[in-house]
């Protein structure tokens, strides 16, 4: 999913500043399917608002300077339904743990556990974020996009438990 349509669909849930889009992107239920910096936030919004899409109002804060909040409009609701109406192009699934895993044969059995290992714990530490997303009680489709997640986690993590051996055998 390209940034436009990824703030489009944020601020389909409520208006927010670029600092909140980029922390649901960095730490919520979106870090999970997208990455996205600041330097690609702004710009993006800079050229939703142009384009009608959303507004952008200020807020004066002591001391610092005017928070900008983004809102959808009914034309951003249209684009953001359009683009949704297109099927997503196929996952892409880009992953240094497997590059490395690939060459296995040129590196020492130890370390391949200890690669595994690693990925087993991460894999653990994602299951946790995501459990603790599940206990805020997340409805419709939030709900089903973390489960899937979760999902997928669990099974990356059990797939490891159960054939890493075959790595160093």
């Amino acid at each position: 999913m390209d940034i436009k349509t990824l703030c489009l669909g944020i601020l389909s849930l409520g208006d927010a500043t670029g600092y909140e889009i980029k922390k649901m992107v960095a730490e919520g239920s979106f870090s999970f399917f997208s990455e996205a910096s600041f330097g690609s936030i702004y710009p993006a919004l800079t050229k939703l608002t142009d384009e009608g899409f959303i507004t952008c109002r200020s807020e004066t804060q002591s001391n610092r300077p005017d928070k900008k909040i983004y809102s959808l409009t009914k034309l951003g609701v249209k684009e953001l339904e359009g683009t949704l109406e297109k099927s997503p192009k196929p996952d892409k699934n880009r992953s240094e743990f497997l590059a490395a895993l690939l060459f296995a044969e040129a590196i020492s059995p130890n370390r391949i556990q200890n690669l595994v290992d690693e990925r087993i714990e991460y894999h653990a530490n994602q299951i946790k974020v995501l459990e603790d997303l599940l206990s805020e009680k997340p409805t419709g489709a939030s709900k089903f996009v973390i489960e899937y997640g979760l999902e997928m986690q669990r099974a990356a993590a059990k797939f490891l438990q159960e054939n890493s051996k075959s790595l160093t055998d």
